[in-house]
């Protein structure tokens, strides 16, 4: 269950979210990496996600990109950084588990958090269908859900000439030294 709307608008809305009465939502991770894979979809970078991943795995940015990254279609024509996919459509790092878990991107830390999957009860029930850990496991109270979800809207992903322009200051800086 890739997030296909990652960075849409959030909505300004002062309406108490329906989690709230019920004193948060209950989720614990199954580890069936349902949201980590099974079907198309995007995992997106911001610069935050890009520094720690690559720190990571001991990597420039160029080679970063080039081993694990794709340029996925986003709003407005634009384009930005994605991990890639295998052909069975898990993450790229996913390995009988995630192989950054420590580094992992925003969008996959906030997860199911993410501001569209907790709009309304309605949403929040549609993807619980679909992940085992939903409506399970610890109460989550408002404050941390409200915190991923902010952190989650917040999480920019690169566009290309940004990613562009971190390669090109990272050879730059090794032609100095």
């Amino acid at each position: 269950m890739a997030d296909n709307t990652f960075g849409a608008p959030d909505s300004d809305s002062n309406e108490i979210p329906f989690y709230a009465a019920e004193g948060g939502l209950h989720f614990e991770c199954a580890r069936c990496s349902f949201c980590c894979g099974h079907s198309p979809g995007f995992v997106y970078l911001s610069k935050r996600d890009l520094d720690a991943l690559r720190n990571f795995c001991g990597m420039s940015v160029k080679a970063f990109v080039e081993k694990y990254c794709r340029w996925a279609d986003y709003y407005y024509g634009t384009r930005v950084l994605a991990l890639q996919e295998k052909k069975n459509y898990d993450c790229i790092l996913w390995e009988n588990g995630c192989s950054a878990y420590q580094a992992r991107p925003v969008q996959c830390s906030t997860y199911p958090f993410w501001a569209w999957m907790i709009k309304d009860r309605e949403t929040w029930e549609e993807c619980a269908r679909e992940c085992p850990g939903m409506n399970k496991g610890r109460l989550w109270p408002l404050e941390e859900i409200e915190a991923n979800r902010k952190a989650y809207v917040e999480n920019t992903p690169l566009h290309k000439e940004e990613v562009e322009a971190l390669i090109a200051q990272e050879e730059l800086d090794a032609k100095e030294d």
